[in-house]
């Protein structure tokens, strides 16, 4: 199987599909922006079709008669499909707009001019064009997976028969029909040797830290308000969702606020489904040491957690999270250089202890979590060494840019095999 281009070294034209794609300027990930600037980088052309995600501030011009937004971010050529998603929609909502993002996605692919489909879950769904770009046009089909599907739906408590076993039908095609596959976490990656051919190409490139955004800052620089000079300031940042199982950080704070522990303070950096919920139960406690604030552009956020004193990695006690996860906030945390309080098995935990740059809490223990806060706020020269681990284990292990050109290697690696 050949594609338009076959000399070796000469620039190849890839066609990226992510949704939920964003860049630093919006409050969402920007992990296909950063990976699509490495690809620019190395000569190639990408044009990347994402959805209309609130939080990603694209901002892009109506193309007339095309029904999309499309304009070069940064040397991006960008198409945004005008089908808005939140994540507080409901199930059915989201279904549906994860679906007609599909089928005019699989539209793009059979008529647009590429050598190489690189589509990017979630949702499940968007491999559908890189099947139908691999199957009726026989081109080479990359499948990145960041969570697997429908294993963490159906841990969460998902039972519809018939969305469980389209997503598992979707999920076992998808990985068989990929010419390769990109796996985020090590759990991931067995997930689809599991359920793929033997011998499948299969690379490990987790979540990464962008060294040059998020980075060390000073306390000073910390302006929010309710936060006290000599109050010690844990974060969280990112979905209020289901999955995220927030109540145990809630229970903490009461839990320190009945000890007296009264200098420690949670921030909440995020929106969700779960977040009112949240909101309303700290205020019904009187929790004044819990503070909430919307999304942040990514810009805006770096320096907020560089200037606090740890960052909170929290999930809801869910096996298939414990190797089947890479959340970006862990590797925004490691980069700016805080330790991380993890509060559930798996990879994350291991290379906590290995690199000692946290604390692992056991799950559902909201006393266990308050004191392993206590522990750091009263010993704030541990904090800072644990600190330094954490950035130092970001730049040997996490860095985007070698993560980044790990990519682009095995895209051009699986063209030319192709």
């Amino acid at each position: 199987m050949q594609g338009e281009n076959d000399t070796p070294g000469t620039p190849l034209k890839i066609l990226y599909f992510d949704q939920h794609f964003g860049t630093p300027k919006g409050s969402t990930g920007s992990r296909s922006y950063e990976f699509s600037k490495a690809l620019l980088a190395a000569d190639h052309d990408v044009t990347l079709v994402c959805g209309d995600y609130q939080r990603a501030a694209l901002n892009l011009p109506n193309v007339e008669g095309k029904g999309w937004n499309r304009g070069t971010i940064d040397g991006i050529d960008v198409i945004s499909l005008p089908l808005p998603y939140s994540n507080q929609s409901s199930l059915l909502s989201r279904s549906f707009t994860f679906l007609r993002f599909a089928w005019r996605a699989v539209t793009i692919a059979m008529t647009f001019r590429y050598d190489l489909v690189f589509a990017s879950s979630t949702p499940l769904t968007v491999a559908l064009p890189g099947i139908a770009a691999r199957l009726m046009r026989g081109k080479p089909f990359v499948f990145e997976v960041r969570d697997l599907w429908p294993e963490l739906p159906r841990a969460l408590g998902v039972r519809n028969p018939a969305l469980i076993g389209g997503m598992s039908v979707l999920e076992w095609v998808a990985y068989r029909a990929a010419s390769a596959c990109v796996g985020l976490s090590p759990g991931i990656v067995e997930g689809i040797q599991r359920r793929s051919t033997p011998g499948k190409s299969i690379a490990l490139i987790p979540n990464c830290s962008d060294l040059d955004i998020f980075r060390p800052g000073r306390r000073e620089d910390l302006h929010l308000q309710g936060i006290h000079e000599g109050d010690f300031v844990a974060a969280f940042t990112g979905a209020h969702g289901v999955a995220n199982g927030l109540d145990v950080v809630i229970d903490a704070a009461t839990t320190l606020k009945a000890r007296g522990c009264d200098q420690v303070k949670i921030v909440f950096v995020g929106d969700g489904k779960e977040k009112p919920k949240l909101v309303s139960l700290a205020q019904a406690r009187g929790l004044s040491n819990c503070l909430f604030f919307d999304p942040m552009p990514r810009e805006r956020l770096a320096p907020l957690i560089g200037s606090v004193n740890c960052g909170l990695m929290i999930l809801k006690n869910v096996p298939a999270f414990y190797r089947g996860t890479s959340p970006n906030k862990f590797f925004d945390y490691i980069s700016a250089g805080i330790p991380v309080v993890n509060n559930y098995p798996g990879w994350l935990a291991e290379m906590i202890l290995e690199s000692d740059c946290g604390v692992v809490v056991k799950p559902d223990d909201p006393a266990g979590l308050a004191s392993a806060l206590e522990t750091l706020y009263a010993n704030p020269v541990e904090c800072h060494r644990m600190g330094g681990n954490a950035r130092f284990l970001a730049e040997t292990k996490f860095s985007r840019t070698d993560h980044a050109g790990r990519l682009v290697c095995f895209l051009e690696d699986v063209h030319a095999g192709c």
